[in-house]
């Protein structure tokens, strides 16, 4: 997988690979969540990554992300809430 939004190849953990299986999220769903989702910035290098996907009753799609030479995905999660 390749991020269009970060132009950097996506590297899924294995902590992230099984939480995706877990709760059902398809490679699709994740790189919709990477490349069209809301962020949310940490610093400049971590970041959430959320979006809703009509699809889905679980909302909202949260993947935690670290921007190397690679956009890492450490974990997915599902019914994220926003705190401000």
């Amino acid at each position: 997988m390749r991020s269009t939004r970060f132009q950097r190849p996506i590297i899924v953990t294995r902590h992230a690979a099984i939480r995706m299986a877990e709760r059902g999220i398809s490679d699709a769903q994740l790189l919709a969540v990477i490349d069209t989702g809301e962020t949310r910035y940490r610093d400049e290098t971590h970041l959430w990554a959320f979006k809703h996907l009509p699809e889905r009753q679980d909302n909202l799609i949260c993947a935690v992300l670290v921007l190397e030479d690679a956009v890492v995905v450490k974990t997915v999660m599902h019914h994220f809430e926003i705190k401000d």
